[in-house]
């Protein structure tokens, strides 16, 4: 009986003393998701032009609001181009127009080359300092429209190619 209490005792000490030796495992983050502490980075949207659409657009039609003096101003800025705004440090940038938008997931694109949903990406920087990138809707207000304490920039119209 000696013995057997020695053995137990042995082995009481053994599993202490080994289970507080070993160094604590770092638990590998899960597959796909970001270590602990790192902020997940959400992928760019990809905007496919389908082959329908291509060519089709040749410009946008941007209306420049100054909430100061109430004065609207209509400018056709061609897509894929950059357009300083008159007598302001802001400058337009579309990057693309997309005429039945819809998305889906992480892909933006056109449901078909009619202007049904007309949409327009693009980026205004001011003082060279990016301020919005995001898309500019004809037909609704975004949830996510240009916000700016002295100008309104909305989509008003498209211009087809060949005109």
């Amino acid at each position: 009986m000696k013995q057997l209490s020695k053995i137990l005792a042995l082995l009481v000490i053994a599993t202490v003393a080994v289970g507080g030796c070993k160094k604590k495992e770092e638990k590998a983050p899960a597959e796909g998701m970001p270590p602990h502490g790192m902020m997940e980075q959400k992928a760019e949207p990809v905007v496919v032009i389908p082959e329908s659409v291509k060519g089709e657009w040749k410009a946008v039609k941007i209306a420049v609001a100054d909430k100061s003096s109430g004065k609207i101003t209509e400018y056709d800025v061609e897509i894929g181009t950059t357009f300083p705004v008159p007598n302001s440090d802001l400058v337009i940038t579309v990057k693309n127009f997309l005429p039945d938008f819809t998305m889906d997931g992480n892909v933006r694109t056109s449901k078909s080359d009619k202007p049904k949903n007309p949409a327009a990406q693009v980026l205004i920087t001011e003082k060279g300092k990016e301020i919005y990138k995001n898309w500019l809707f004809a037909l609704l207000k975004s949830p996510h429209a240009f916000q700016h304490p002295k100008y309104d920039i909305t989509l008003v119209g498209y211009i087809p190619a060949g005109k």
